[in-house]
């Protein structure tokens, strides 16, 4: 008896110490959000690369493409691809769109260019059999990132949920779409729902083609090298651009780092876009601290009515209060999911990505977030976000506060699984 429980205390030990190692390997301390700094976010370009793990490209062409139109300018490159086409997605799903992509993607295959194609196991469960078949029919490398396995594991928890293409290394598209008919048609209601992205030119394709090789690597261990996939890259056009994407072992992800500086370092304003927002407590502090300083902080996130996750939406409901008592304007988009993520600062910089502002997003899964330092790029976000402002209801501290027992209940219920939603 006296040595089963010697034993049993061993191994309850030894248990307990795993699970703290565990838990030490992926433990990292985020940085305090109080900068002292007197330069905009424009003078700082080189710092928000430098932090980020990342550089600053410039001389690129960038080309804003929202909803439907992001998937004309897809399908007019992978029809102008010669040598090699390159595909990542987080979520696809059978239907119309997919079943064009693959055909797409098939004929390129067959013409002779060298197609790799990367999709995440949880998003592209319901891909279908019949997408399969015709891109590996047709000689596409098909890589399904992270399948539910005993090698995989520990790894269950991490999508890839960067979507981006690169076309012959000289072009790449890059935002939040995803290949579900949902994102087909221009926002119009409920069944079509809002994004935007951007088609890239420049020297930075070569930053998005690393961001592709990155877990292409992880799931094949094949190198691809030469002119054919990282050319010599000219000069395309005057914007200025940097990619976080790094998640250093022991180290805040980059995305988490640019969003929680572009926070910090506003002086004018502040407007955020994104579908699924649930910020921690630091960078909610941040937020009122930038209105305090004087900053026009606004952010839009689609109703619970229209989103795709309305329980995120009531998780995020749970912190609202406190945002609207520190001065920050919350709009709530009526029409549909509005699902792009884009924050832009003082006029100067804006990011466009895939990362939505959460704790799954800034510390689990692999995104990737572009910063531009680009006047004309930032004011047509703007001139978006105040269209968009027309299909919203914005809330008011009294009349929120005013909001019924069950809807709070809901929220704070369901706040305690944030870090996962």
């Amino acid at each position: 008896m006296a040595v089963s429980l010697v034993l049993n205390g061993i191994f309850c030990a030894a248990l307990v110490l795993l699970v703290l190692v565990l838990w030490s390997l992926k433990r990292h301390v985020d940085p305090v959000l109080s900068i002292e700094c007197r330069q905009g976010i424009a003078e700082l370009m080189p710092t928000l690369a430098g932090l980020t793990h990342a550089q600053l490209s410039r001389g690129n062409a960038v080309e804003l493409l929202e909803n439907e139109d992001f998937f004309d300018a897809m399908f007019e490159e992978i029809a102008a691809a010669r040598v090699t086409l390159h595909f990542e997605t987080f979520l696809w799903k059978e239907g119309a769109l997919g079943a064009r992509l693959a055909a797409a993607l098939a004929e390129r295959s067959r013409a002779g260019v060298k197609v790799r194609v990367l999709v995440d196991a949880d998003g592209g469960k319901k891909m279908g059999e019949a997408a399969k078949r015709e891109l590996t029919g047709a000689g596409c490398r098909l890589a399904i990132y992270h399948r539910k396995s005993l090698r995989n594991l520990g790894l269950v928890n991490q999508r890839d949920h960067r979507k981006l293409m690169v076309v012959d290394g000289r072009v790449a598209l890059a935002g939040g779409h995803c290949i579900v008919d949902s994102w087909l048609g221009q926002g119009q209601d409920k069944e079509h729902f809002r994004d935007i992205g951007v088609r890239l030119r420049g020297p930075v394709v070569h930053a998005l083609q690393s961001a592709f090789s990155e877990n292409w690597v992880d799931e094949t261990a094949e190198l691809f090298v030469g002119d054919d996939v990282f050319p010599e890259l000219e000069p395309q056009g005057d914007c200025t651009v940097h990619v976080a994407r790094v998640k250093p072992q022991g180290s805040p992800p980059a995305v988490k780092i640019l969003y929680h500086l572009a926070l910090c370092l506003a002086r004018d304003r502040l407007w955020i876009q994104n579908p699924y927002f649930l910020p921690d407590s630091e960078a909610l502090q941040a937020m009122v601290k930038a209105v305090q300083r004087g900053v026009d902080v606004r952010v839009m996130v689609p109703a619970a009515t229209v989103s795709d996750m309305p329980i995120v939406q009531h998780a995020a409901h749970r912190n609202f209060a406190r945002l609207l008592a520190g001065g920050v304007r919350i709009f709530e988009y009526q029409r549909t999911l509005i699902h792009q993520k884009v924050m832009m600062v003082d006029g100067a910089w804006c990011a466009i990505g895939s990362s939505n502002f959460d704790d799954r997003s800034l510390e689990i899964n692999d995104e990737i977030t572009l910063g531009f330092h680009d006047a004309a790029l930032a004011a047509r976000l703007e001139a978006i976000f105040e269209r968009d402002m027309l299909a919203c209801e914005e809330l008011k501290q009294d009349a929120w506060a005013r909001r019924g027992g069950w809807h709070k209940l809901k929220d704070q219920a369901l706040y305690l699984f944030n870090e996962q939603l």
